[in-house]
């Protein structure tokens, strides 16, 4: 068995681990799982879908039981798809029961409540041969991932990944990330690390351009005692850049972050991978920094590895706005080089050939 989590399980933490122990089943998440799902679990085998990563979906892939726990995961070509998989739903809102995916067994209700009920009457599985690979798979992926965010002193070229990974290590406990759709919400997926107090807010659902810092200003005015940190995208944040000026005039102390790759990045993968040439996508960015200075906001532009943890350990450390200008590497693959579906063969991201455990 593996089990899919969802928004639905916020407040199901202990409940979750529970089940896990019980079932020695695989936990996988879907973006809008990571905040309430990931932290302290050892049955968290990552993320699935064109933003997760292999371990994820070669969990799900090779389940026999699939049990849905509150999530709306509309990508069907990622859940199993064998002969003989049985699916069980759990969901508050009855319209999302089987949306996605013929199920076996519907059950409309609260997950935490749900799974309360459930625990004592459920047998202890003894074999976890499954739960076992799947988290070999998950360190292997883990590990793979942690390796593209080292940074090489000298080189210019700067890993999104490595920005990203050091906004999670130096970011307070209980701050508020925001992330723009695209490459920034892939960055936010696979690296900003949850611990049950942090929120992690983006466009998940309507998938709308520029969202990040509007959100991002929204949050700190709300909660101004909270470290509040935005992973803007440099095409997402040319959209909004007038809106820029609201923090010096509120005074509001949100570090924006700004991928400045050049580029309409996810646009110009999906092209790619898609078979066409990319077109439209290239974007002629000023010093994002300078213009953050000319405005009375303090920014910091990052060109070389070896300054990216200086950075921004500055400006989380400036009590005032801040806006890293982070000039990332523009063809850093960050989605399968084909986004076409081929049944079990489909190579996931950061996983392509590693899948040693394969029906």
């Amino acid at each position: 068995m593996t089990i899919l989590c969802g928004s639905g399980c916020a407040g199901a933490h202990d409940e979750l681990l529970a089940l896990g122990e019980r079932l020695k089943a695989p936990m996988v998440h879907a973006l809008r799982g990571k905040e309430h799902v990931e932290w302290e679990n050892p049955y968290d085998v990552g993320m699935t879908g064109l933003l997760g990563f292999s371990s994820g979906y070669y969990a799900m892939l090779d389940c026999d039981v699939l049990l849905m726990l509150g999530t709306d995961f509309p990508y069907r070509q990622f859940y199993p798809h064998g002969k003989g998989v049985r699916i069980a739903q759990v969901d508050i809102r009855p319209e999302n029961i089987g949306r996605r995916a013929a199920v076996d067994l519907a059950v409309v209700g609260d997950v935490r409540a749900t799974l309360r009920v459930l625990l004592p009457i459920l047998e202890e599985q003894l074999d976890d041969t499954h739960l076992t690979l799947a988290q070999r798979h998950y360190a292997k992926a883990r590990k793979q991932l942690d390796e593209l965010a080292r940074g090489s002193p000298g080189k210019h070229l700067i890993h999104p990944q490595q920005v990203a990974k050091a906004i999670s290590d130096r970011a307070a406990d209980d701050a508020v990330f925001t992330c723009d759709v695209g490459l920034p919400t892939v960055w936010a997926a696979r690296y900003l690390s949850m611990n049950g107090r942090r929120r992690l807010i983006g466009s998940f659902w309507h998938g709308s351009m520029a969202n990040a810092m509007a959100q991002a200003i929204g949050a700190q005015a709300g909660c101004p005692g909270r470290q509040v940190i935005s992973l803007s995208g440099d095409g997402g944040f040319s959209m909004l850049m007038g809106d820029f000026l609201n923090l010096a005039q509120l005074k509001l102390p949100v570090k924006v972050v700004v991928f400045n790759n050049g580029a309409l990045g996810f646009i110009e993968l999906e092209q790619k991978g898609t078979g066409f040439l990319d077109f439209g996508t290239e974007l002629n960015n000023p010093n994002f920094a300078a213009m953050a200075e000319a405005v009375g906001i303090r920014g910091i532009r990052l060109e070389d590895p070896a300054g990216v943890e200086d950075g921004i350990a500055a400006a989380f450390a400036h009590d005032d706005p801040v806006l890293i200008d982070a000039v990332v590497n523009r063809t850093e693959l960050a989605m399968p080089p084909s986004i076409n579906i081929d049944g079990e063969r489909l190579l996931s991201l950061h996983g392509e050939g590693d899948h040693e455990w394969s029906r």
